[in-house]
């Protein structure tokens, strides 16, 4: 939730507040002048030119626009949470009005559940499962007396085996139904067969769940089973599945139990029973925090009884990479899992695992996640527990990944990222200029407001800007170079004068009537020329400082 909550949170370039030059403490009088005075200025019916009162109009429109945002309290406090777009959010029409803070925000978070909810009634979830296994024993378990007998010369026989294959989707029923369908497709050593199955989920309360379902395969025969789950407290769940599989050798019942207790805020406890075809008592500890992930299972069963224990370190880097190792033994024998995991794009994850023991031998497991479908290719390298079959398990999968990344991997990112950019500039370009002709636009609007409060202001000897500079100011000062990376800004600063006074307030200056940003991206200042009372001044303000002039220290002969 707060992924999407920041995603929707980003603010427009256009600062409601910034457009009126108000503080955003302004009471309801100072938003009401500034909307007065603004509109004196853009009201289109003062312009006959055509061009110009079509300027004048959308002018006038977004400040009616900003001013009717920050006069109604409750559009002004969603407003200041969560910027325009959550004034976007549908049902604030019928919230009760006069709500703090923090009882919008939780509204707020409410809307967007609601309408999560209703885009998840009009789309599915695929996932899926691709798995395909690989004989790769002759590679180091052949002998050299029998293999120069066969066919085909000195070349191992590398073959696939055996490959599995599931998709299942989601449709959402009602707000508390949704149906499952899923299938499912198998082969190994040339013989094989499928199945379907079909899951009806419903949401019973805030507390608990529970499903129904039905399958049918070539295999094991028609399916039926039932499964609850419960919170029993805020810190303890139990899970419950019963199920009967009609068999060409009879009806096969089974059923399981499992309950789970959170210990502490970063392990849980799990105790599952299981009664059918592979009865047994499993007990397991998951402690998973920030950097490690650790496992330690004990199981009891009467054909099946296993002791393991699993750890896994996380590095706290932008690809996410994981590192893990495991050890599991019991009447089948033991196994030795370690590898690694690592994020190669934005929605694709890479594993390896070797896995060894007796009797298995040496396995690669390699598994690739791509959003939600998982391609996995366990390749049997051995079936005895050679050093030299471990070794190069573990070191070849580190070559290949190297090199793919160095030469596939890193070339296209930066290609990527370099087209990226060049959309990213061309995008810039044309914003800025669609913002740099609104902002001389508005100048034009402007002159014959400035013609006269620059005439009253000279009756008075007053505040008269004479040089306003916005945008990034580089340390050569050349008047070449200076101009090149700012924009003249006296227009809309001398028309923000009134009684001899200029006011701005500490938000971003690019909001105002008239700018528009030259460098985006960069830090940016303001600079200004003025005269009030016969006397030159001088000031140099940042971009988000709140400035009022005229000021006895900006008087150019008191600097020197």
């Amino acid at each position: 939730m707060a992924a999407s909550l920041d995603d929707d949170l980003e603010l427009d370039n256009q600062d409601y507040y910034s457009l009126l030059n108000v503080r955003k403490e302004a009471t309801q009088d100072e938003l009401k002048a500034s909307y007065r005075r603004l509109c004196m200025l853009y009201h289109p019916d003062k312009h006959r030119d055509p061009e110009l009162k079509q300027q004048a109009e959308q002018l006038f429109n977004q400040v009616h626009q900003a001013y009717e945002v920050l006069s109604d309290p409750q559009s002004r406090a969603i407003y200041d949470i969560f910027g325009k777009k959550g004034l976007e959010v549908e049902g604030w029409e019928v919230v009760e009005r006069k709500r703090t803070p923090a009882e919008i925000r939780e509204e707020y978070e409410r809307l967007q559940r609601d309408r999560d909810e209703r885009r998840l009634q009009q789309r599915t979830n695929p996932k899926g499962t691709i798995s395909v296994g690989v004989d790769a024993t002759d590679l180091f378990d052949r002998y050299d007396e029998d293999f120069e007998e066969m066919p085909g010369g000195g070349l191992p026989h590398v073959e696939i085996n055996k490959m599995h294959i599931s998709q299942s989707i989601e449709a959402p029923l009602t707000n508390k139904d949704t149906a499952v369908l899923s299938g499912s497709l198998s082969t190994h050593n040339g013989t094989g067969g499928g199945n379907i199955n079909v899951v009806v989920r419903r949401v019973t309360s805030a507390k608990g769940w529970g499903e129904v379902e039905v399958g049918a395969g070539d295999i094991l025969g028609p399916l039926f089973g039932l499964k609850v789950f419960r919170n029993l407290t805020a810190r303890c769940f139990l899970t419950a599945q019963c199920g009967v599989q009609f068999s060409p050798r009879g009806m096969r019942p089974s059923c399981s139990l499992m309950t789970a207790r959170h210990l502490d805020h970063n392990t849980m406890g799990y105790l599952q029973w299981r009664w059918g075809p592979n009865s047994a008592m499993t007990t397991s500890l998951v402690r998973d925090t920030k950097t490690t992930h650790c496992t330690l299972a004990l199981q009891l069963g009467v054909l099946n009884s296993y002791l393991m224990m699993s750890y896994q370190y996380k590095f706290q880097d932008e690809d996410q990479t994981k590192v893990k190792g495991s050890l599991k033994t019991g009447w089948f024998g033991t196994v030795v899992e370690y590898g690694a995991e690592r994020k190669i794009s934005r929605h694709s994850v890479l594993s390896a695992t070797v896995s060894m023991g007796i009797p298995q031998g040496v396995t690669l497991k390699i598994r690739l996640s791509r959003a939600s479908q998982t391609y996995l290719f366990p390749i049997h390298l051995t079936d005895q527990l050679l050093p030299s079959a471990v070794f190069y398990a573990t070191v070849g999968p580190l070559l290949l990944y190297v090199a793919v990344h160095r030469l596939i991997v890193i070339p296209y990112t930066r290609a990527q990222k370099r087209e990226d950019l060049e959309l990213q500039r061309i995008s810039s370009a044309t914003d800025i200029a669609k913002k740099k002709q609104e902002a001389e636009s508005a100048v034009l609007l402007m002159q014959e407001s400035v013609r006269r409060i620059i005439e009253g202001e000279e009756s008075k000897m007053g505040l008269i800007i004479l040089n306003a500079w916005y945008g990034k100011f580089v340390t050569d000062t050349s008047q070449k170079q200076e101009r090149a990376q700012v924009i003249d800004v006296t227009v809309p600063l001398q028309c923000m004068v009134k009684d001899s006074k200029l006011c701005l307030t500490e938000a971003s200056k690019v909001g105002l009537p008239g700018f528009y940003d030259p460098c985006v991206g960069e830090e940016k200042s303001l600079k200004l020329l003025y005269q009030f009372r016969g006397v030159l001044h001088q000031v140099l303000s940042a971009d988000c400082e709140a400035l009022r002039i005229p000021k006895q220290s900006h008087r150019i002969d008191a600097e020197s």
